[in-house]
């Protein structure tokens, strides 16, 4: 039990210390260190999706299935791109740095479109955490609690940047620093609240292992396209972008392979 809830907390707690950067640092986030960010939690995203919930997908998926083991990954896989293509076109979210929101009209504030947008990038993230907590309770011997835990802790890594990255943004637009620092806290609610709905439900239905980890995959993945590595793209030192998402990139994959 207390390495659940460490697995729960942990990537809640990443976000969280990122937002109480706008205590300690200037008021904006230099572009060179964003862009390098922004790359690393892209690479981080990535592997997480390659190691930790694609591979585990197909090889869970080997005994029931045998050569069509990829089965439930592709589903899961389309689905979660699909699932997260209908909450990005649905909910009102503003980009930091961009001019207009997306989603439908509505009346928000820009503080709360900057924090609905990176919600919308935490969801997935808790997808990925509570299923693979459920597949270890559940005894897949593909998953471990520490591989578990392995992806929580890589999870928090990237949320860290993440969390400055909203927080200074709110602070630009007004807000004092601990109401940015909150709102950058709150952001991080909704990935805690959906890893307990991935680990209740799974936990219930083990035979949908597989297709909640493809899922997870295929929602992290859409964000790291989506969102992550356009951002990361815009404007100059693009390159330092590149040299985050490999180090991210391989960080995780080690992290996975040697400790998961």
């Amino acid at each position: 039990m207390p390495q659940i809830i460490l697995c729960l907390i942990v990537p809640f707690l990443g976000t969280t210390l990122g937002a109480a950067c706008v205590f300690f640092l200037r008021d904006k986030i230099n572009p060179k260190l964003e862009k390098t960010l922004l790359g690393f939690a892209g690479g981080v995203m990535i592997a997480a999706s390659i190691w930790s919930l694609i591979i585990p997908s197909i090889e869970s998926s080997q005994d029931q299935y045998g050569n069509f083991s990829w089965v439930p990954a592709l589903i899961g896989f389309a689905v979660g791109i699909i699932f997260l293509l209908i909450i990005d076109s649905i909910v009102p979210h503003l980009h930091a740095g961009a001019k207009n929101p997306e989603g439908i009209k509505s009346k928000l504030s820009k503080s709360t479109t900057l924090v609905l947008a990176v919600t919308i990038h935490n969801i997935p993230e808790g997808l990925a955490v509570g299923v693979m907590i459920a597949g270890a309770i559940a005894n897949n011997s593909q998953i471990s609690i520490m591989s578990a835990l392995v992806l929580a802790i890589g999870i928090a890594i990237q949320n860290f940047p993440e969390g400055a990255i909203i927080s200074f943004p709110l602070k630009a637009e007004g807000n004092t620093k601990l109401k940015s620092f909150l709102f950058g806290m709150v952001s991080a609610v909704a990935e805690l609240v959906s890893a307990v709905i991935a680990l209740f439900i799974t936990s219930f239905i083990v035979p949908i292992l597989p297709y909640i980890l493809s899922f997870a995959a295929g929602a992290m993945i859409y964000v790291v396209v989506e969102e992550l590595i356009p951002e990361a793209k815009e404007g100059e030192h693009t390159n330092l972008s590149t040299i985050g998402f490999a180090i991210g990139f391989a960080l995780m994959m080690v992290l996975d392979i040697a400790l998961g």
